[in-house]
């Protein structure tokens, strides 16, 4: 089954030197289909990718078994054929291209039961596209290499079925006076992380992402830009490479890359969690894969091996502060690698989900289970209030360091987390706190 890949955005910078615009054109921006090099199959890429284009087209004419009790028809759909999504299901139905009993029906939770037929065609993936969208962008650093921009939560980094407005690739096509751009749409894994950064292929020595033509872009094996993404709740610090014309940018984005796949890039995280892990400090390695049940979510699998549906996972984190008597904890995460959801899918494992993560447990009767035995009855009113208010999950991309791809200067950003998350971490402080350990003395959040 695929995981994600990176999307590639090729910015052109704000200030270049003059050249026609034919020729800007040629380098501008260009998405690209998701290249099947990060699985969690042993399947070989190619396999990967037939099977993948396979499904426009693939029909399935099948009578419901009578022992199967009553099932949403995107559902049951889902499960006949494998490793399909449901979002792709959905949208197949809702084509009118899925029939139950010989009528056609458009409804995607329309009941199926034992002695129905259901015939089915999946329907082709339709092209997405990137508008430029005149959003506010909180820009941290821009120069003519590089962008680093302070994501707030709720917005998704790339378009994606069911997200194809107000991204943050939108924005960042406004800001720079980027055109249009279209790609081949996919079904993807809702509410992305840092996808596997070190998964990231870089270009051979001797290829330039460009053919000889300049007037001609050639499909580059690794597409760099946006090389790696937050989710769609999660706020903080993401960088985007910019391309120019000229051949020190494209050595500057795979020097970008090459420090993502090394893991010297710094990646500092902050979140609130339901309780407080047994130990206030640890390292967690334990393979991450999509969880068999539920196709959104991820989970920590022990004693794994890569090859297997779960491949290797590593996280470090401290516990800065206990807060609210000890029903909720400030956690700081630091990456070794960057796999779908990796800091919440640890982060269940340790018994300590995300506050407000209702996908990985961090749900708000979870949260008011602990917080309220260890607070004073006085509060309960208030604390239920400030827990209901939670509408993501509270995980922050505090700080971002990395060595700058054509100066070579290390460079280092942090950008305290947006009001939400410090109202949350400061209702919870008023009931009571206890240091446990102590961020970077440089750190805002002291």
């Amino acid at each position: 089954m695929l995981a994600l890949t990176p999307t590639s955005i090729f910015v052109h910078p704000q200030n270049p030197k003059p050249f026609s615009f034919s020729r800007v054109s040629s380098f501008i921006v260009r998405a690209f289909s998701k290249f099947p090099g990060d699985s969690d199959s042993d399947d070989s890429p190619d396999e990967i990718q037939s099977r993948r284009s396979n499904y426009s087209g693939v029909k399935l004419e099948e009578t419901v078994d009578v022992k199967t009790g009553k099932l949403r028809l995107d559902s049951w759909v889902s499960s006949r054929i494998n490793g399909i999504s449901r979002a792709r299901v959905q949208s197949s139905i809702r084509s009118g291209l899925v029939s139950v009993n010989g009528r056609v029906t458009d409804k995607v939770s329309h009941t199926v039961k034992g002695g129905d037929k259901v015939n089915c065609t999946i329907a082709d993936l339709k092209p997405l596209r990137a508008e430029p969208e005149d959003i506010p962008l909180d820009i941290v650093y821009e120069d003519d290499h590089v962008l680093v921009v302070n994501k707030p939560a709720h917005m998704v980094v790339h378009p994606a079925p069911g997200n194809a407005t107000g991204t943050l690739v939108s924005g960042i096509l406004h800001h720079c006076s980027l055109p249009t751009v279209s790609f081949q749409g996919e079904e993807v894994l809702s509410d992305v992380e840092d996808t596997s950064d070190d998964e990231l292929n870089l270009f051979p020595a001797n290829q330039s992402p460009y053919g000889v033509d300049s007037s001609v872009m050639r499909e580059p094996s690794v597409r760099p830009g946006i090389v790696h993404r937050l989710d769609k709740g999660t706020s903080g610090l993401l960088v985007v490479a910019k391309v120019v014309p000229v051949l020190q940018t494209e050595q500057s984005l795979a020097n970008l890359a090459e420090q993502f796949k090394k893991h010297t890039i710094k990646r500092v995280y902050v979140s609130i969690t339901c309780g407080v892990p047994t130990s206030v400090s640890g390292r967690i390695d334990i393979p991450i894969g999509r969880d068999s049940n539920n196709r959104i979510r991820m989970v920590a699998i022990p004693g794994s091996h890569k090859g297997g549906r779960a491949r290797n996972a590593a996280s470090r984190y401290k516990v800065i502060e206990k807060l609210a008597g000890g029903g909720s904890a400030l956690v700081e995460w630091r990456l070794e690698t960057g796999r779908t959801h990796q800091i919440r899918a640890h982060a269940k494992y340790l018994g300590i989900p995300l506050l407000g993560d209702e996908v990985y447990g961090g749900t708000k009767n979870m949260a008011l289970s602990l917080l309220q035995p260890k607070t004073p009855p006085r509060s309960h009113g208030k604390l239920s209030q400030l827990i209901s208010g939670i509408e993501r999950p509270c995980l922050h991309a505090l700080t971002l360091g990395f060595k700058h791809p054509y100066t070579g200067e290390n460079i280092h950003f942090t950008r305290l987390p947006p009001a939400d998350f410090a109202e949350v971490l400061s209702e919870l402080r008023a009931i009571s706190t206890e240091k446990v350990t102590r961020l970077h003395k440089s750190s805002p959040l002291l």
